[in-house]
């Protein structure tokens, strides 16, 4: 490929996620933040993180969407003022709180009133025992419904995020259910990346995951977006599908027995979907239209891919993304392997969070790819 050909996402990220703080009143095992009780050292000051809102406003429009992440951001006691000041300056922003005792309707209120208008829960497990064997606190399954709920009675559009793994993947069909009757409007899969406190957590294997993502463009026609972190590959099945037709059958896929009892499953729990598949295929990935600040103020191209590109202290953060040599090979999808040749080398290119943690390569293939196992043939 020609490095001086356009890219996608060359001028600006569409998300920013920021870290506001390693503080987390949770210790989920998979966490990738490997977040605690209080705050790190060196997290950025109510200043810094005005200053960073403040690079993304002078950008033009549209300007790339803050999400306020952690750690829990509702432990940051300037949270609410750090929101009001994206609003003044016209930077969207969304919020990835922990349901804790910290969100109450009072918050959420104040949050609402400064303009933000998106928030992301996470819920790992259709029933309590296996959500609470992950989030590691009793009673936390029904109070994380009580939040899908409070969220939507104040008028937020609300995110479920899910992280699959070999002890969750057969309630799927399950959590399906729970986002259609709670009216969630997204529903964002994260494929396990064996970093932070997720190492040694059982990740599904490449087979899995292909038969996963062709469940997830049948729970797509639910009502809610699908929506994948760290398996662009998902978009490649996604498309497939499409390609194929709207009426062709799962058996025209080299789909497999997980599949097989997962769409059974959710076709007893919820019947034959009618409505069309939601799952964009805006092909961002880690470093291409994503960009992570971390609590300290390190940037990184994404949450799972550790690999410090800078820090906002020192340089400002679009200079950072749009100048750093590994985000312009990302975004030019100069990868090495299958993942290069693939066709759909640009729409997915594998987690390159992924391919650094299996190979030490951000450039690598990503392993968890049907198609790395198989070769670009399937």
């Amino acid at each position: 490929m020609s490095n001086d050909r356009p890219r996608q996402f060359d001028d600006r990220p569409l998300l920013v996620f920021w870290e506001t703080t390693k503080a987390c009143l949770l210790a989920c095992y998979h966490c990738r933040a490997d977040a605690q009780r209080s705050p790190g050292p060196g997290e950025l000051s109510t200043a810094e993180g005005r200053a960073l809102i403040d690079e993304l406003a002078a950008l033009e429009r549209p300007r790339p969407v803050l999400i306020l992440t952690g750690g829990d951001c509702l432990m940051r006691p300037d949270i609410v003022d750090l929101a009001a000041h994206a609003q003044a300056r016209s930077v969207p922003v969304a919020i990835a709180p922990s349901v804790t005792a910290r969100l109450t309707p009072e918050i959420l209120a104040r949050l609402r009133a400064v303009g933000v208008k998106t928030a992301s829960l996470s819920l790992d497990g259709a029933s309590a025992g296996t959500h609470e064997s992950i989030r590691g606190v009793e009673g936390h399954f029904s109070d994380t419904m009580e939040a899908i709920r409070l969220l939507k009675a104040h008028g937020f559009t609300v995110q479920i995020n899910t992280t699959v793994m070999q002890n969750n993947v057969h309630e799927l069909p399950g959590v399906v259910r729970l986002l259609r009757d709670e009216r969630v409007d997204i529903w964002e899969v994260f494929f396990l990346i064996n970093t932070g406190r997720g190492i040694g957590v059982g990740a599904l294997d490449a087979a899995e995951n292909e038969d996963v993502c062709h469940f997830l463009v049948d729970a797509a026609r639910y009502g809610f977006t699908v929506r994948t972190v760290e398996a662009p590959f998902f978009r490649r099945v996604a498309t497939e599908r499409k390609r194929a037709s709207a009426t062709v059958t799962y058996r025209t896929f080299d789909v497999g027995g997980l599949y097989l009892r997962l769409k059974s499953q959710l076709d007893a729990l919820l019947g034959q979907p009618e409505k069309p598949v939601k799952a964009p295929t805006v092909a961002t990935r880690d470093g291409k239209g994503i960009v992570f600040v971390a609590a300290d103020g390190a940037v990184y191209p994404s949450g799972f891919l550790p690999i410090t590109l800078g820090n906002v202290r020192d340089r400002g953060l679009i200079a950072i993304y749009r100048e750093h040599p590994l985000l312009r090979e990302i975004r030019d999808a100069r990868f090495a392997g299958l993942c290069g040749t693939c066709e759909y080398a640009d729409l997915c290119g594998g987690s390159r969070a992924r391919a650094h943690a299996t190979t030490g390569d951000p450039l690598g293939e990503d392993p968890a790819c049907v198609r790395t196992l198989v070769g670009a043939s399937v």
